[in-house]
């Protein structure tokens, strides 16, 4: 009789490491199926985040040359606000507001720039202090 409880132990422990390996496994493909969506998830956040960013870009790009000081000093400023919340993509809107200075070639004198104008400088030079954060070249993060 012994025998048999004995035997009984080893069949039901034999069970329960079967049944914990299936488990075991079972978690294990859940986790790799939550780490997958949540990559997915990630990526997809990133593009969210880029295609937000090009419509600000484009939005502001079209008004720049607006008549009205006021719509183009807003798009300089959402062009800044660009440039401080995705630094990453900053190098575009610094190469930007650059040309855009360097075709407006004007001479003030002893005036003061218009509004718009000291705003572009002020950004460029606001960006000029952290240039590593801008260029293309900046490291990816992973």
């Amino acid at each position: 009789m012994a025998f048999w409880v004995a035997l009984s132990e080893i069949i039901r422990n034999i069970g329960l490491v079967a049944a914990a390996s299936v488990g075991i496994y079972l978690a294990w493909k859940r986790v790799v199926a939550s780490n997958k969506q949540a990559d997915a998830q990630l990526r997809q956040a990133e593009l969210s985040r880029r295609n937000r960013v090009t419509e600000l870009f484009n939005r502001a790009v079209g008004q720049l040359k607006d008549e009205k000081l006021e719509i183009r000093l807003g798009a300089i400023l959402t062009l800044g606000q660009v440039c401080t919340d995705f630094r990453d993509l900053s190098g575009p809107v610094i190469q930007l507001l650059t040309t855009y200075l360097q075709q407006e070639n004007v001479d003030y004198g002893e005036i003061d720039a218009p509004a718009d104008i000291g705003e572009i400088i002020r950004i460029i030079a606001l960006m000029s202090q952290h240039p590593s954060e801008w260029t293309h070249e900046s490291p990816r993060k992973n």
